[in-house]
Formats: structure tokens, C-alpha cells, sequence
């Protein structure tokens, strides 16, 4: 297991300055083996600053890998539509993705615990304690390994936020919208409080708008979704209580996800390589999103968007409501049970004290 801590920022910021931001060369550079490996990777992003930081990581792998292995980087839809990714991988449209692991949900049990859920884990460094000290990293490549995929690590870009044709000040305003969610979690969340949930992949929301099909949509944070349009089609939007950003999706994961065969072909060097790599994008890419989010704010304002936040009360509602919502997911599958286990003692620890004793007490006699 890549041991996160046991990374030296210093030493790898010297060695990745100069190519990170490269362009990809042409895939014939001389190696010690006399080739070089060329994955297709495609990134869930279409536009924006997540797929500029991809980019730039993507197209420098080469210089840094000595020219053993590259990677031809495309955006969301160019090989595979989002929630035909994982099938495009297995069937060899690609080797590799930079995806959303909410997405997992779908395709292993216990999947829909990788990623952030509603008022569970809310800031970057927790889901770094799941995967790289609790066992989530082994946890998430056993699970992917039997569907013939092979999970390097995660990678952060922010919490999501909630975009209206409607002004959504408080609980019952959820109640009538057509909302576009991710599913799983997010959506038993809203239709709890009236809700109609559907799931459309990022470029189908700003269609589903203009056409008047959805009053909400949930995705992803301020910069991305401004560069998908949605101030255009909404004067509205909803986030939680100040330094509570997303209630639902506060720490929305993304990963990249291999071909175990293209995994298993790569020499140890390259494997360790590439997870180093990857543990390190993660720090980029959620770094180049936070400024762009900090940027957008006052692109928001100048086109008269009105920001309202739910209050403490609303989040004790929620929280009622979502306990038994866990359970109902945690004990689906043995494995969504043994994850949920692990993160239910972090968020009961006195580290995080999200859950209280009673509650815990609760939830652990319905495991």
C-alpha cells in the first residue's frame, strides 16, 4: 500500500515541476526497455479547471516516467459517455479514467461508501485517513479488482453545490423540484423532503434546463458549473451553513481507475510510480479547483446569482433523516457494511465527532 505520509512533497514538487506542464509527446521515446507504454485516459471533465489541471498532469506523465509510459488525455464523452466509462475500460476503448467514484455504486457492492455522502466525512484530509490508514485504499482495490479494474487513488476538487430556477432558503423550498442528483445517498436525501430526483451526466444538465425539465440541479462546485452555463439558465443557488459548504456531497471524490491487465503489464517502478503520481495530482487538481472557485464568486454576482444557505436547524432535520438512510445502504452488502463500520468509529472518534454515542450505539445494533 502507498503509504501517503511517507511522501516527500519537497522532493517530488523539484522532480514534477518541470513536467507538469508539458505536452504529450509523440509516443517514441527512447526507454531502457526501448518503448514507451501509451494508456487512453479520459477524464470526466469537459471543460473547465478540472480538465485544465488534468490535462496538464496527464500530458506531463511521459518526461516524468522517463518515457515508459504515456498518456493520450481526452475529455468526458470523446471515447465513453460518464456512466459507460467503466465498461469502456473493460472492454478496451481505454486503459484508464479520471472519474467520479460515486460511480462505483453501480458497479461493486459497497461502492457508493468510496465517495463523500450525505453529512458523512466533510473535508479532504478525513477521506485521506479512510483510504491511506483506516484500509480503504485495500478495501477499494479488492472491490474493483473483481470487475477487472484496478483503483490507484483518490483525487479531490471540492464540495458540490445545488443550482435553482427557484430560491431554496429552506427545507420544504426541496419540496415539488425536479432535481438532478448522482443517485444513491444524494437522492434518497431529497426525496425524503419531496423531492423528484433524476440522474443526467454533467453536459445533459444545462440542456435539461433550457428545455425546463429540471428546477434543481446538484453538481459539481461554483467554477466548473459556471463554465457549464448554469447562471445562464438559474438566478439561484443553495449550500449549507457557513463552513458547511455541501451538506450532501461536501468532499466530492474523484479516483483513477485502470484496466487491471494494463496495471498488471506496468513494471513495480512504474506502479509505484504512477500511485505516487496520483497522490499528488490529488493536491493539484483540488488546488487549481479551490482558486477557480474563488474566482467565480464574483462572475456569479455580476449576473445577479443569489446564494442561500440552509441553517443549523436544517442540518439537525437532515441529519434525523439520513442516519436511518445509512443503515438502509450500509447493510445491502457485507462489504458496504465493513466500510460503513470503519467510517462510522472515525466519525464517532474524538477526531471528528460527527456521530455521538447513542447514535453510534444505534446504527452499530443494525449492522
Amino acid at each position: 500500500m502507498l503509504n501517503r505520509k511517507a511522501l516527500s512533497r519537497r522532493s517530488f514538487l523539484t522532480t514534477s515541476a518541470a513536467g507538469a506542464g508539458a505536452t504529450l509527446a509523440a509516443p517514441a521515446i527512447a526507454t531502457a526497455q526501448g518503448q514507451t507504454t501509451t494508456w487512453r485516459v479520459q477524464t470526466a471533465w469537459g471543460s473547465g479547471p478540472g480538465l485544465d489541471a488534468f490535462n496538464s498532469w496527464a500530458n506531463g506523465i511521459v518526461e516524468r516516467s522517463g518515457g515508459e509510459l504515456a498518456f493520450e488525455a481526452s475529455k468526458s464523452g470523446d471515447i465513453a459517455k460518464r456512466f459507460e466509462i467503466y465498461d469502456a475500460i473493460k472492454g478496451g476503448q481505454m486503459e484508464a479514467a479520471h472519474t467520479f467514484t460515486i460511480d462505483a455504486g453501480n458497479i461493486v457492492p459497497g461502492g457508493t461508501f468510496l465517495s463523500s455522502y450525505p453529512l458523512a466525512m466533510r473535508a479532504p484530509h478525513e477521506w485521506d485517513t479512510f483510504y491511506y490508514a483506516l484500509g480503504g485504499l485495500e478495501i477499494a482495490r479488492q472491490l474493483y479488482a473483481t470487475q477487472g479494474l484496478y483503483f490507484v487513488g483518490p483525487v479531490h476538487h471540492g464540495p458540490n453545490i445545488i443550482h435553482a430556477t427557484k430560491r431554496i432558503r429552506y427545507l420544504d423550498d426541496f419540496r415539488g423540484l425536479t432535481m438532478r442528483t448522482p443517485g444513491g445517498m444524494v437522492s434518497a436525501l431529497f426525496e425524503a423532503f419531496g423531492a423528484k430526483t433524476i440522474t443526467l451526466a454533467g453536459n445533459e444538465i444545462m440542456p435539461a434546463f433550457e428545455a425546463g425539465t429540471i428546477d434543481a440541479a446538484d453538481f459539481v462546485g461554483p467554477a466548473i458549473n459556471y463554465d457549464y452555463g448554469f447562471s445562464k439558465a438559474t438566478k439561484f443557488i443553495s449550500m449549507g451553513p457557513p463552513g458547511f459548504m455541501s451538506v450532501y456531497q461536501p468532499v466530492d471524490l474523484m479516483d483513477l481507475t485502470v484496466s487491471l491487465d494494463a496495471w498488471n503489464a506496468l513494471s513495480p517502478q512504474m506502479k509505484s510510480f504512477l500511485e505516487t503520481e496520483v497522490a499528488h495530482f490529488s493536491d493539484l487538481h483540488h488546488a487549481a479547483v479551490q482558486k477557480a472557485d474563488q474566482e467565480a464568486w464574483a462572475k456569479y454576482e455580476a449576473d445577479g446569482t443569489r446564494v442561500s444557505r440552509l441553517t443549523d436547524a436544517d442540518i439537525e432535520a437532515m441529519t434525523r433523516v439520513m442516519g436511518q438512510i445509512w443503515i438502509d445502504f450500509a447493510t445491502k452488502s457485507p462489504e458496504a457494511t465493513r466500510i460503513f463500520q470503519i467510517q462510522l468509529d472515525y466519525m464517532t472518534s474524538g477526531s471528528l465527532g460527527y456521530v455521538d454515542r447513542t447514535l453510534y450505539d444505534f446504527f452499530s445494533q443494525q449492522l
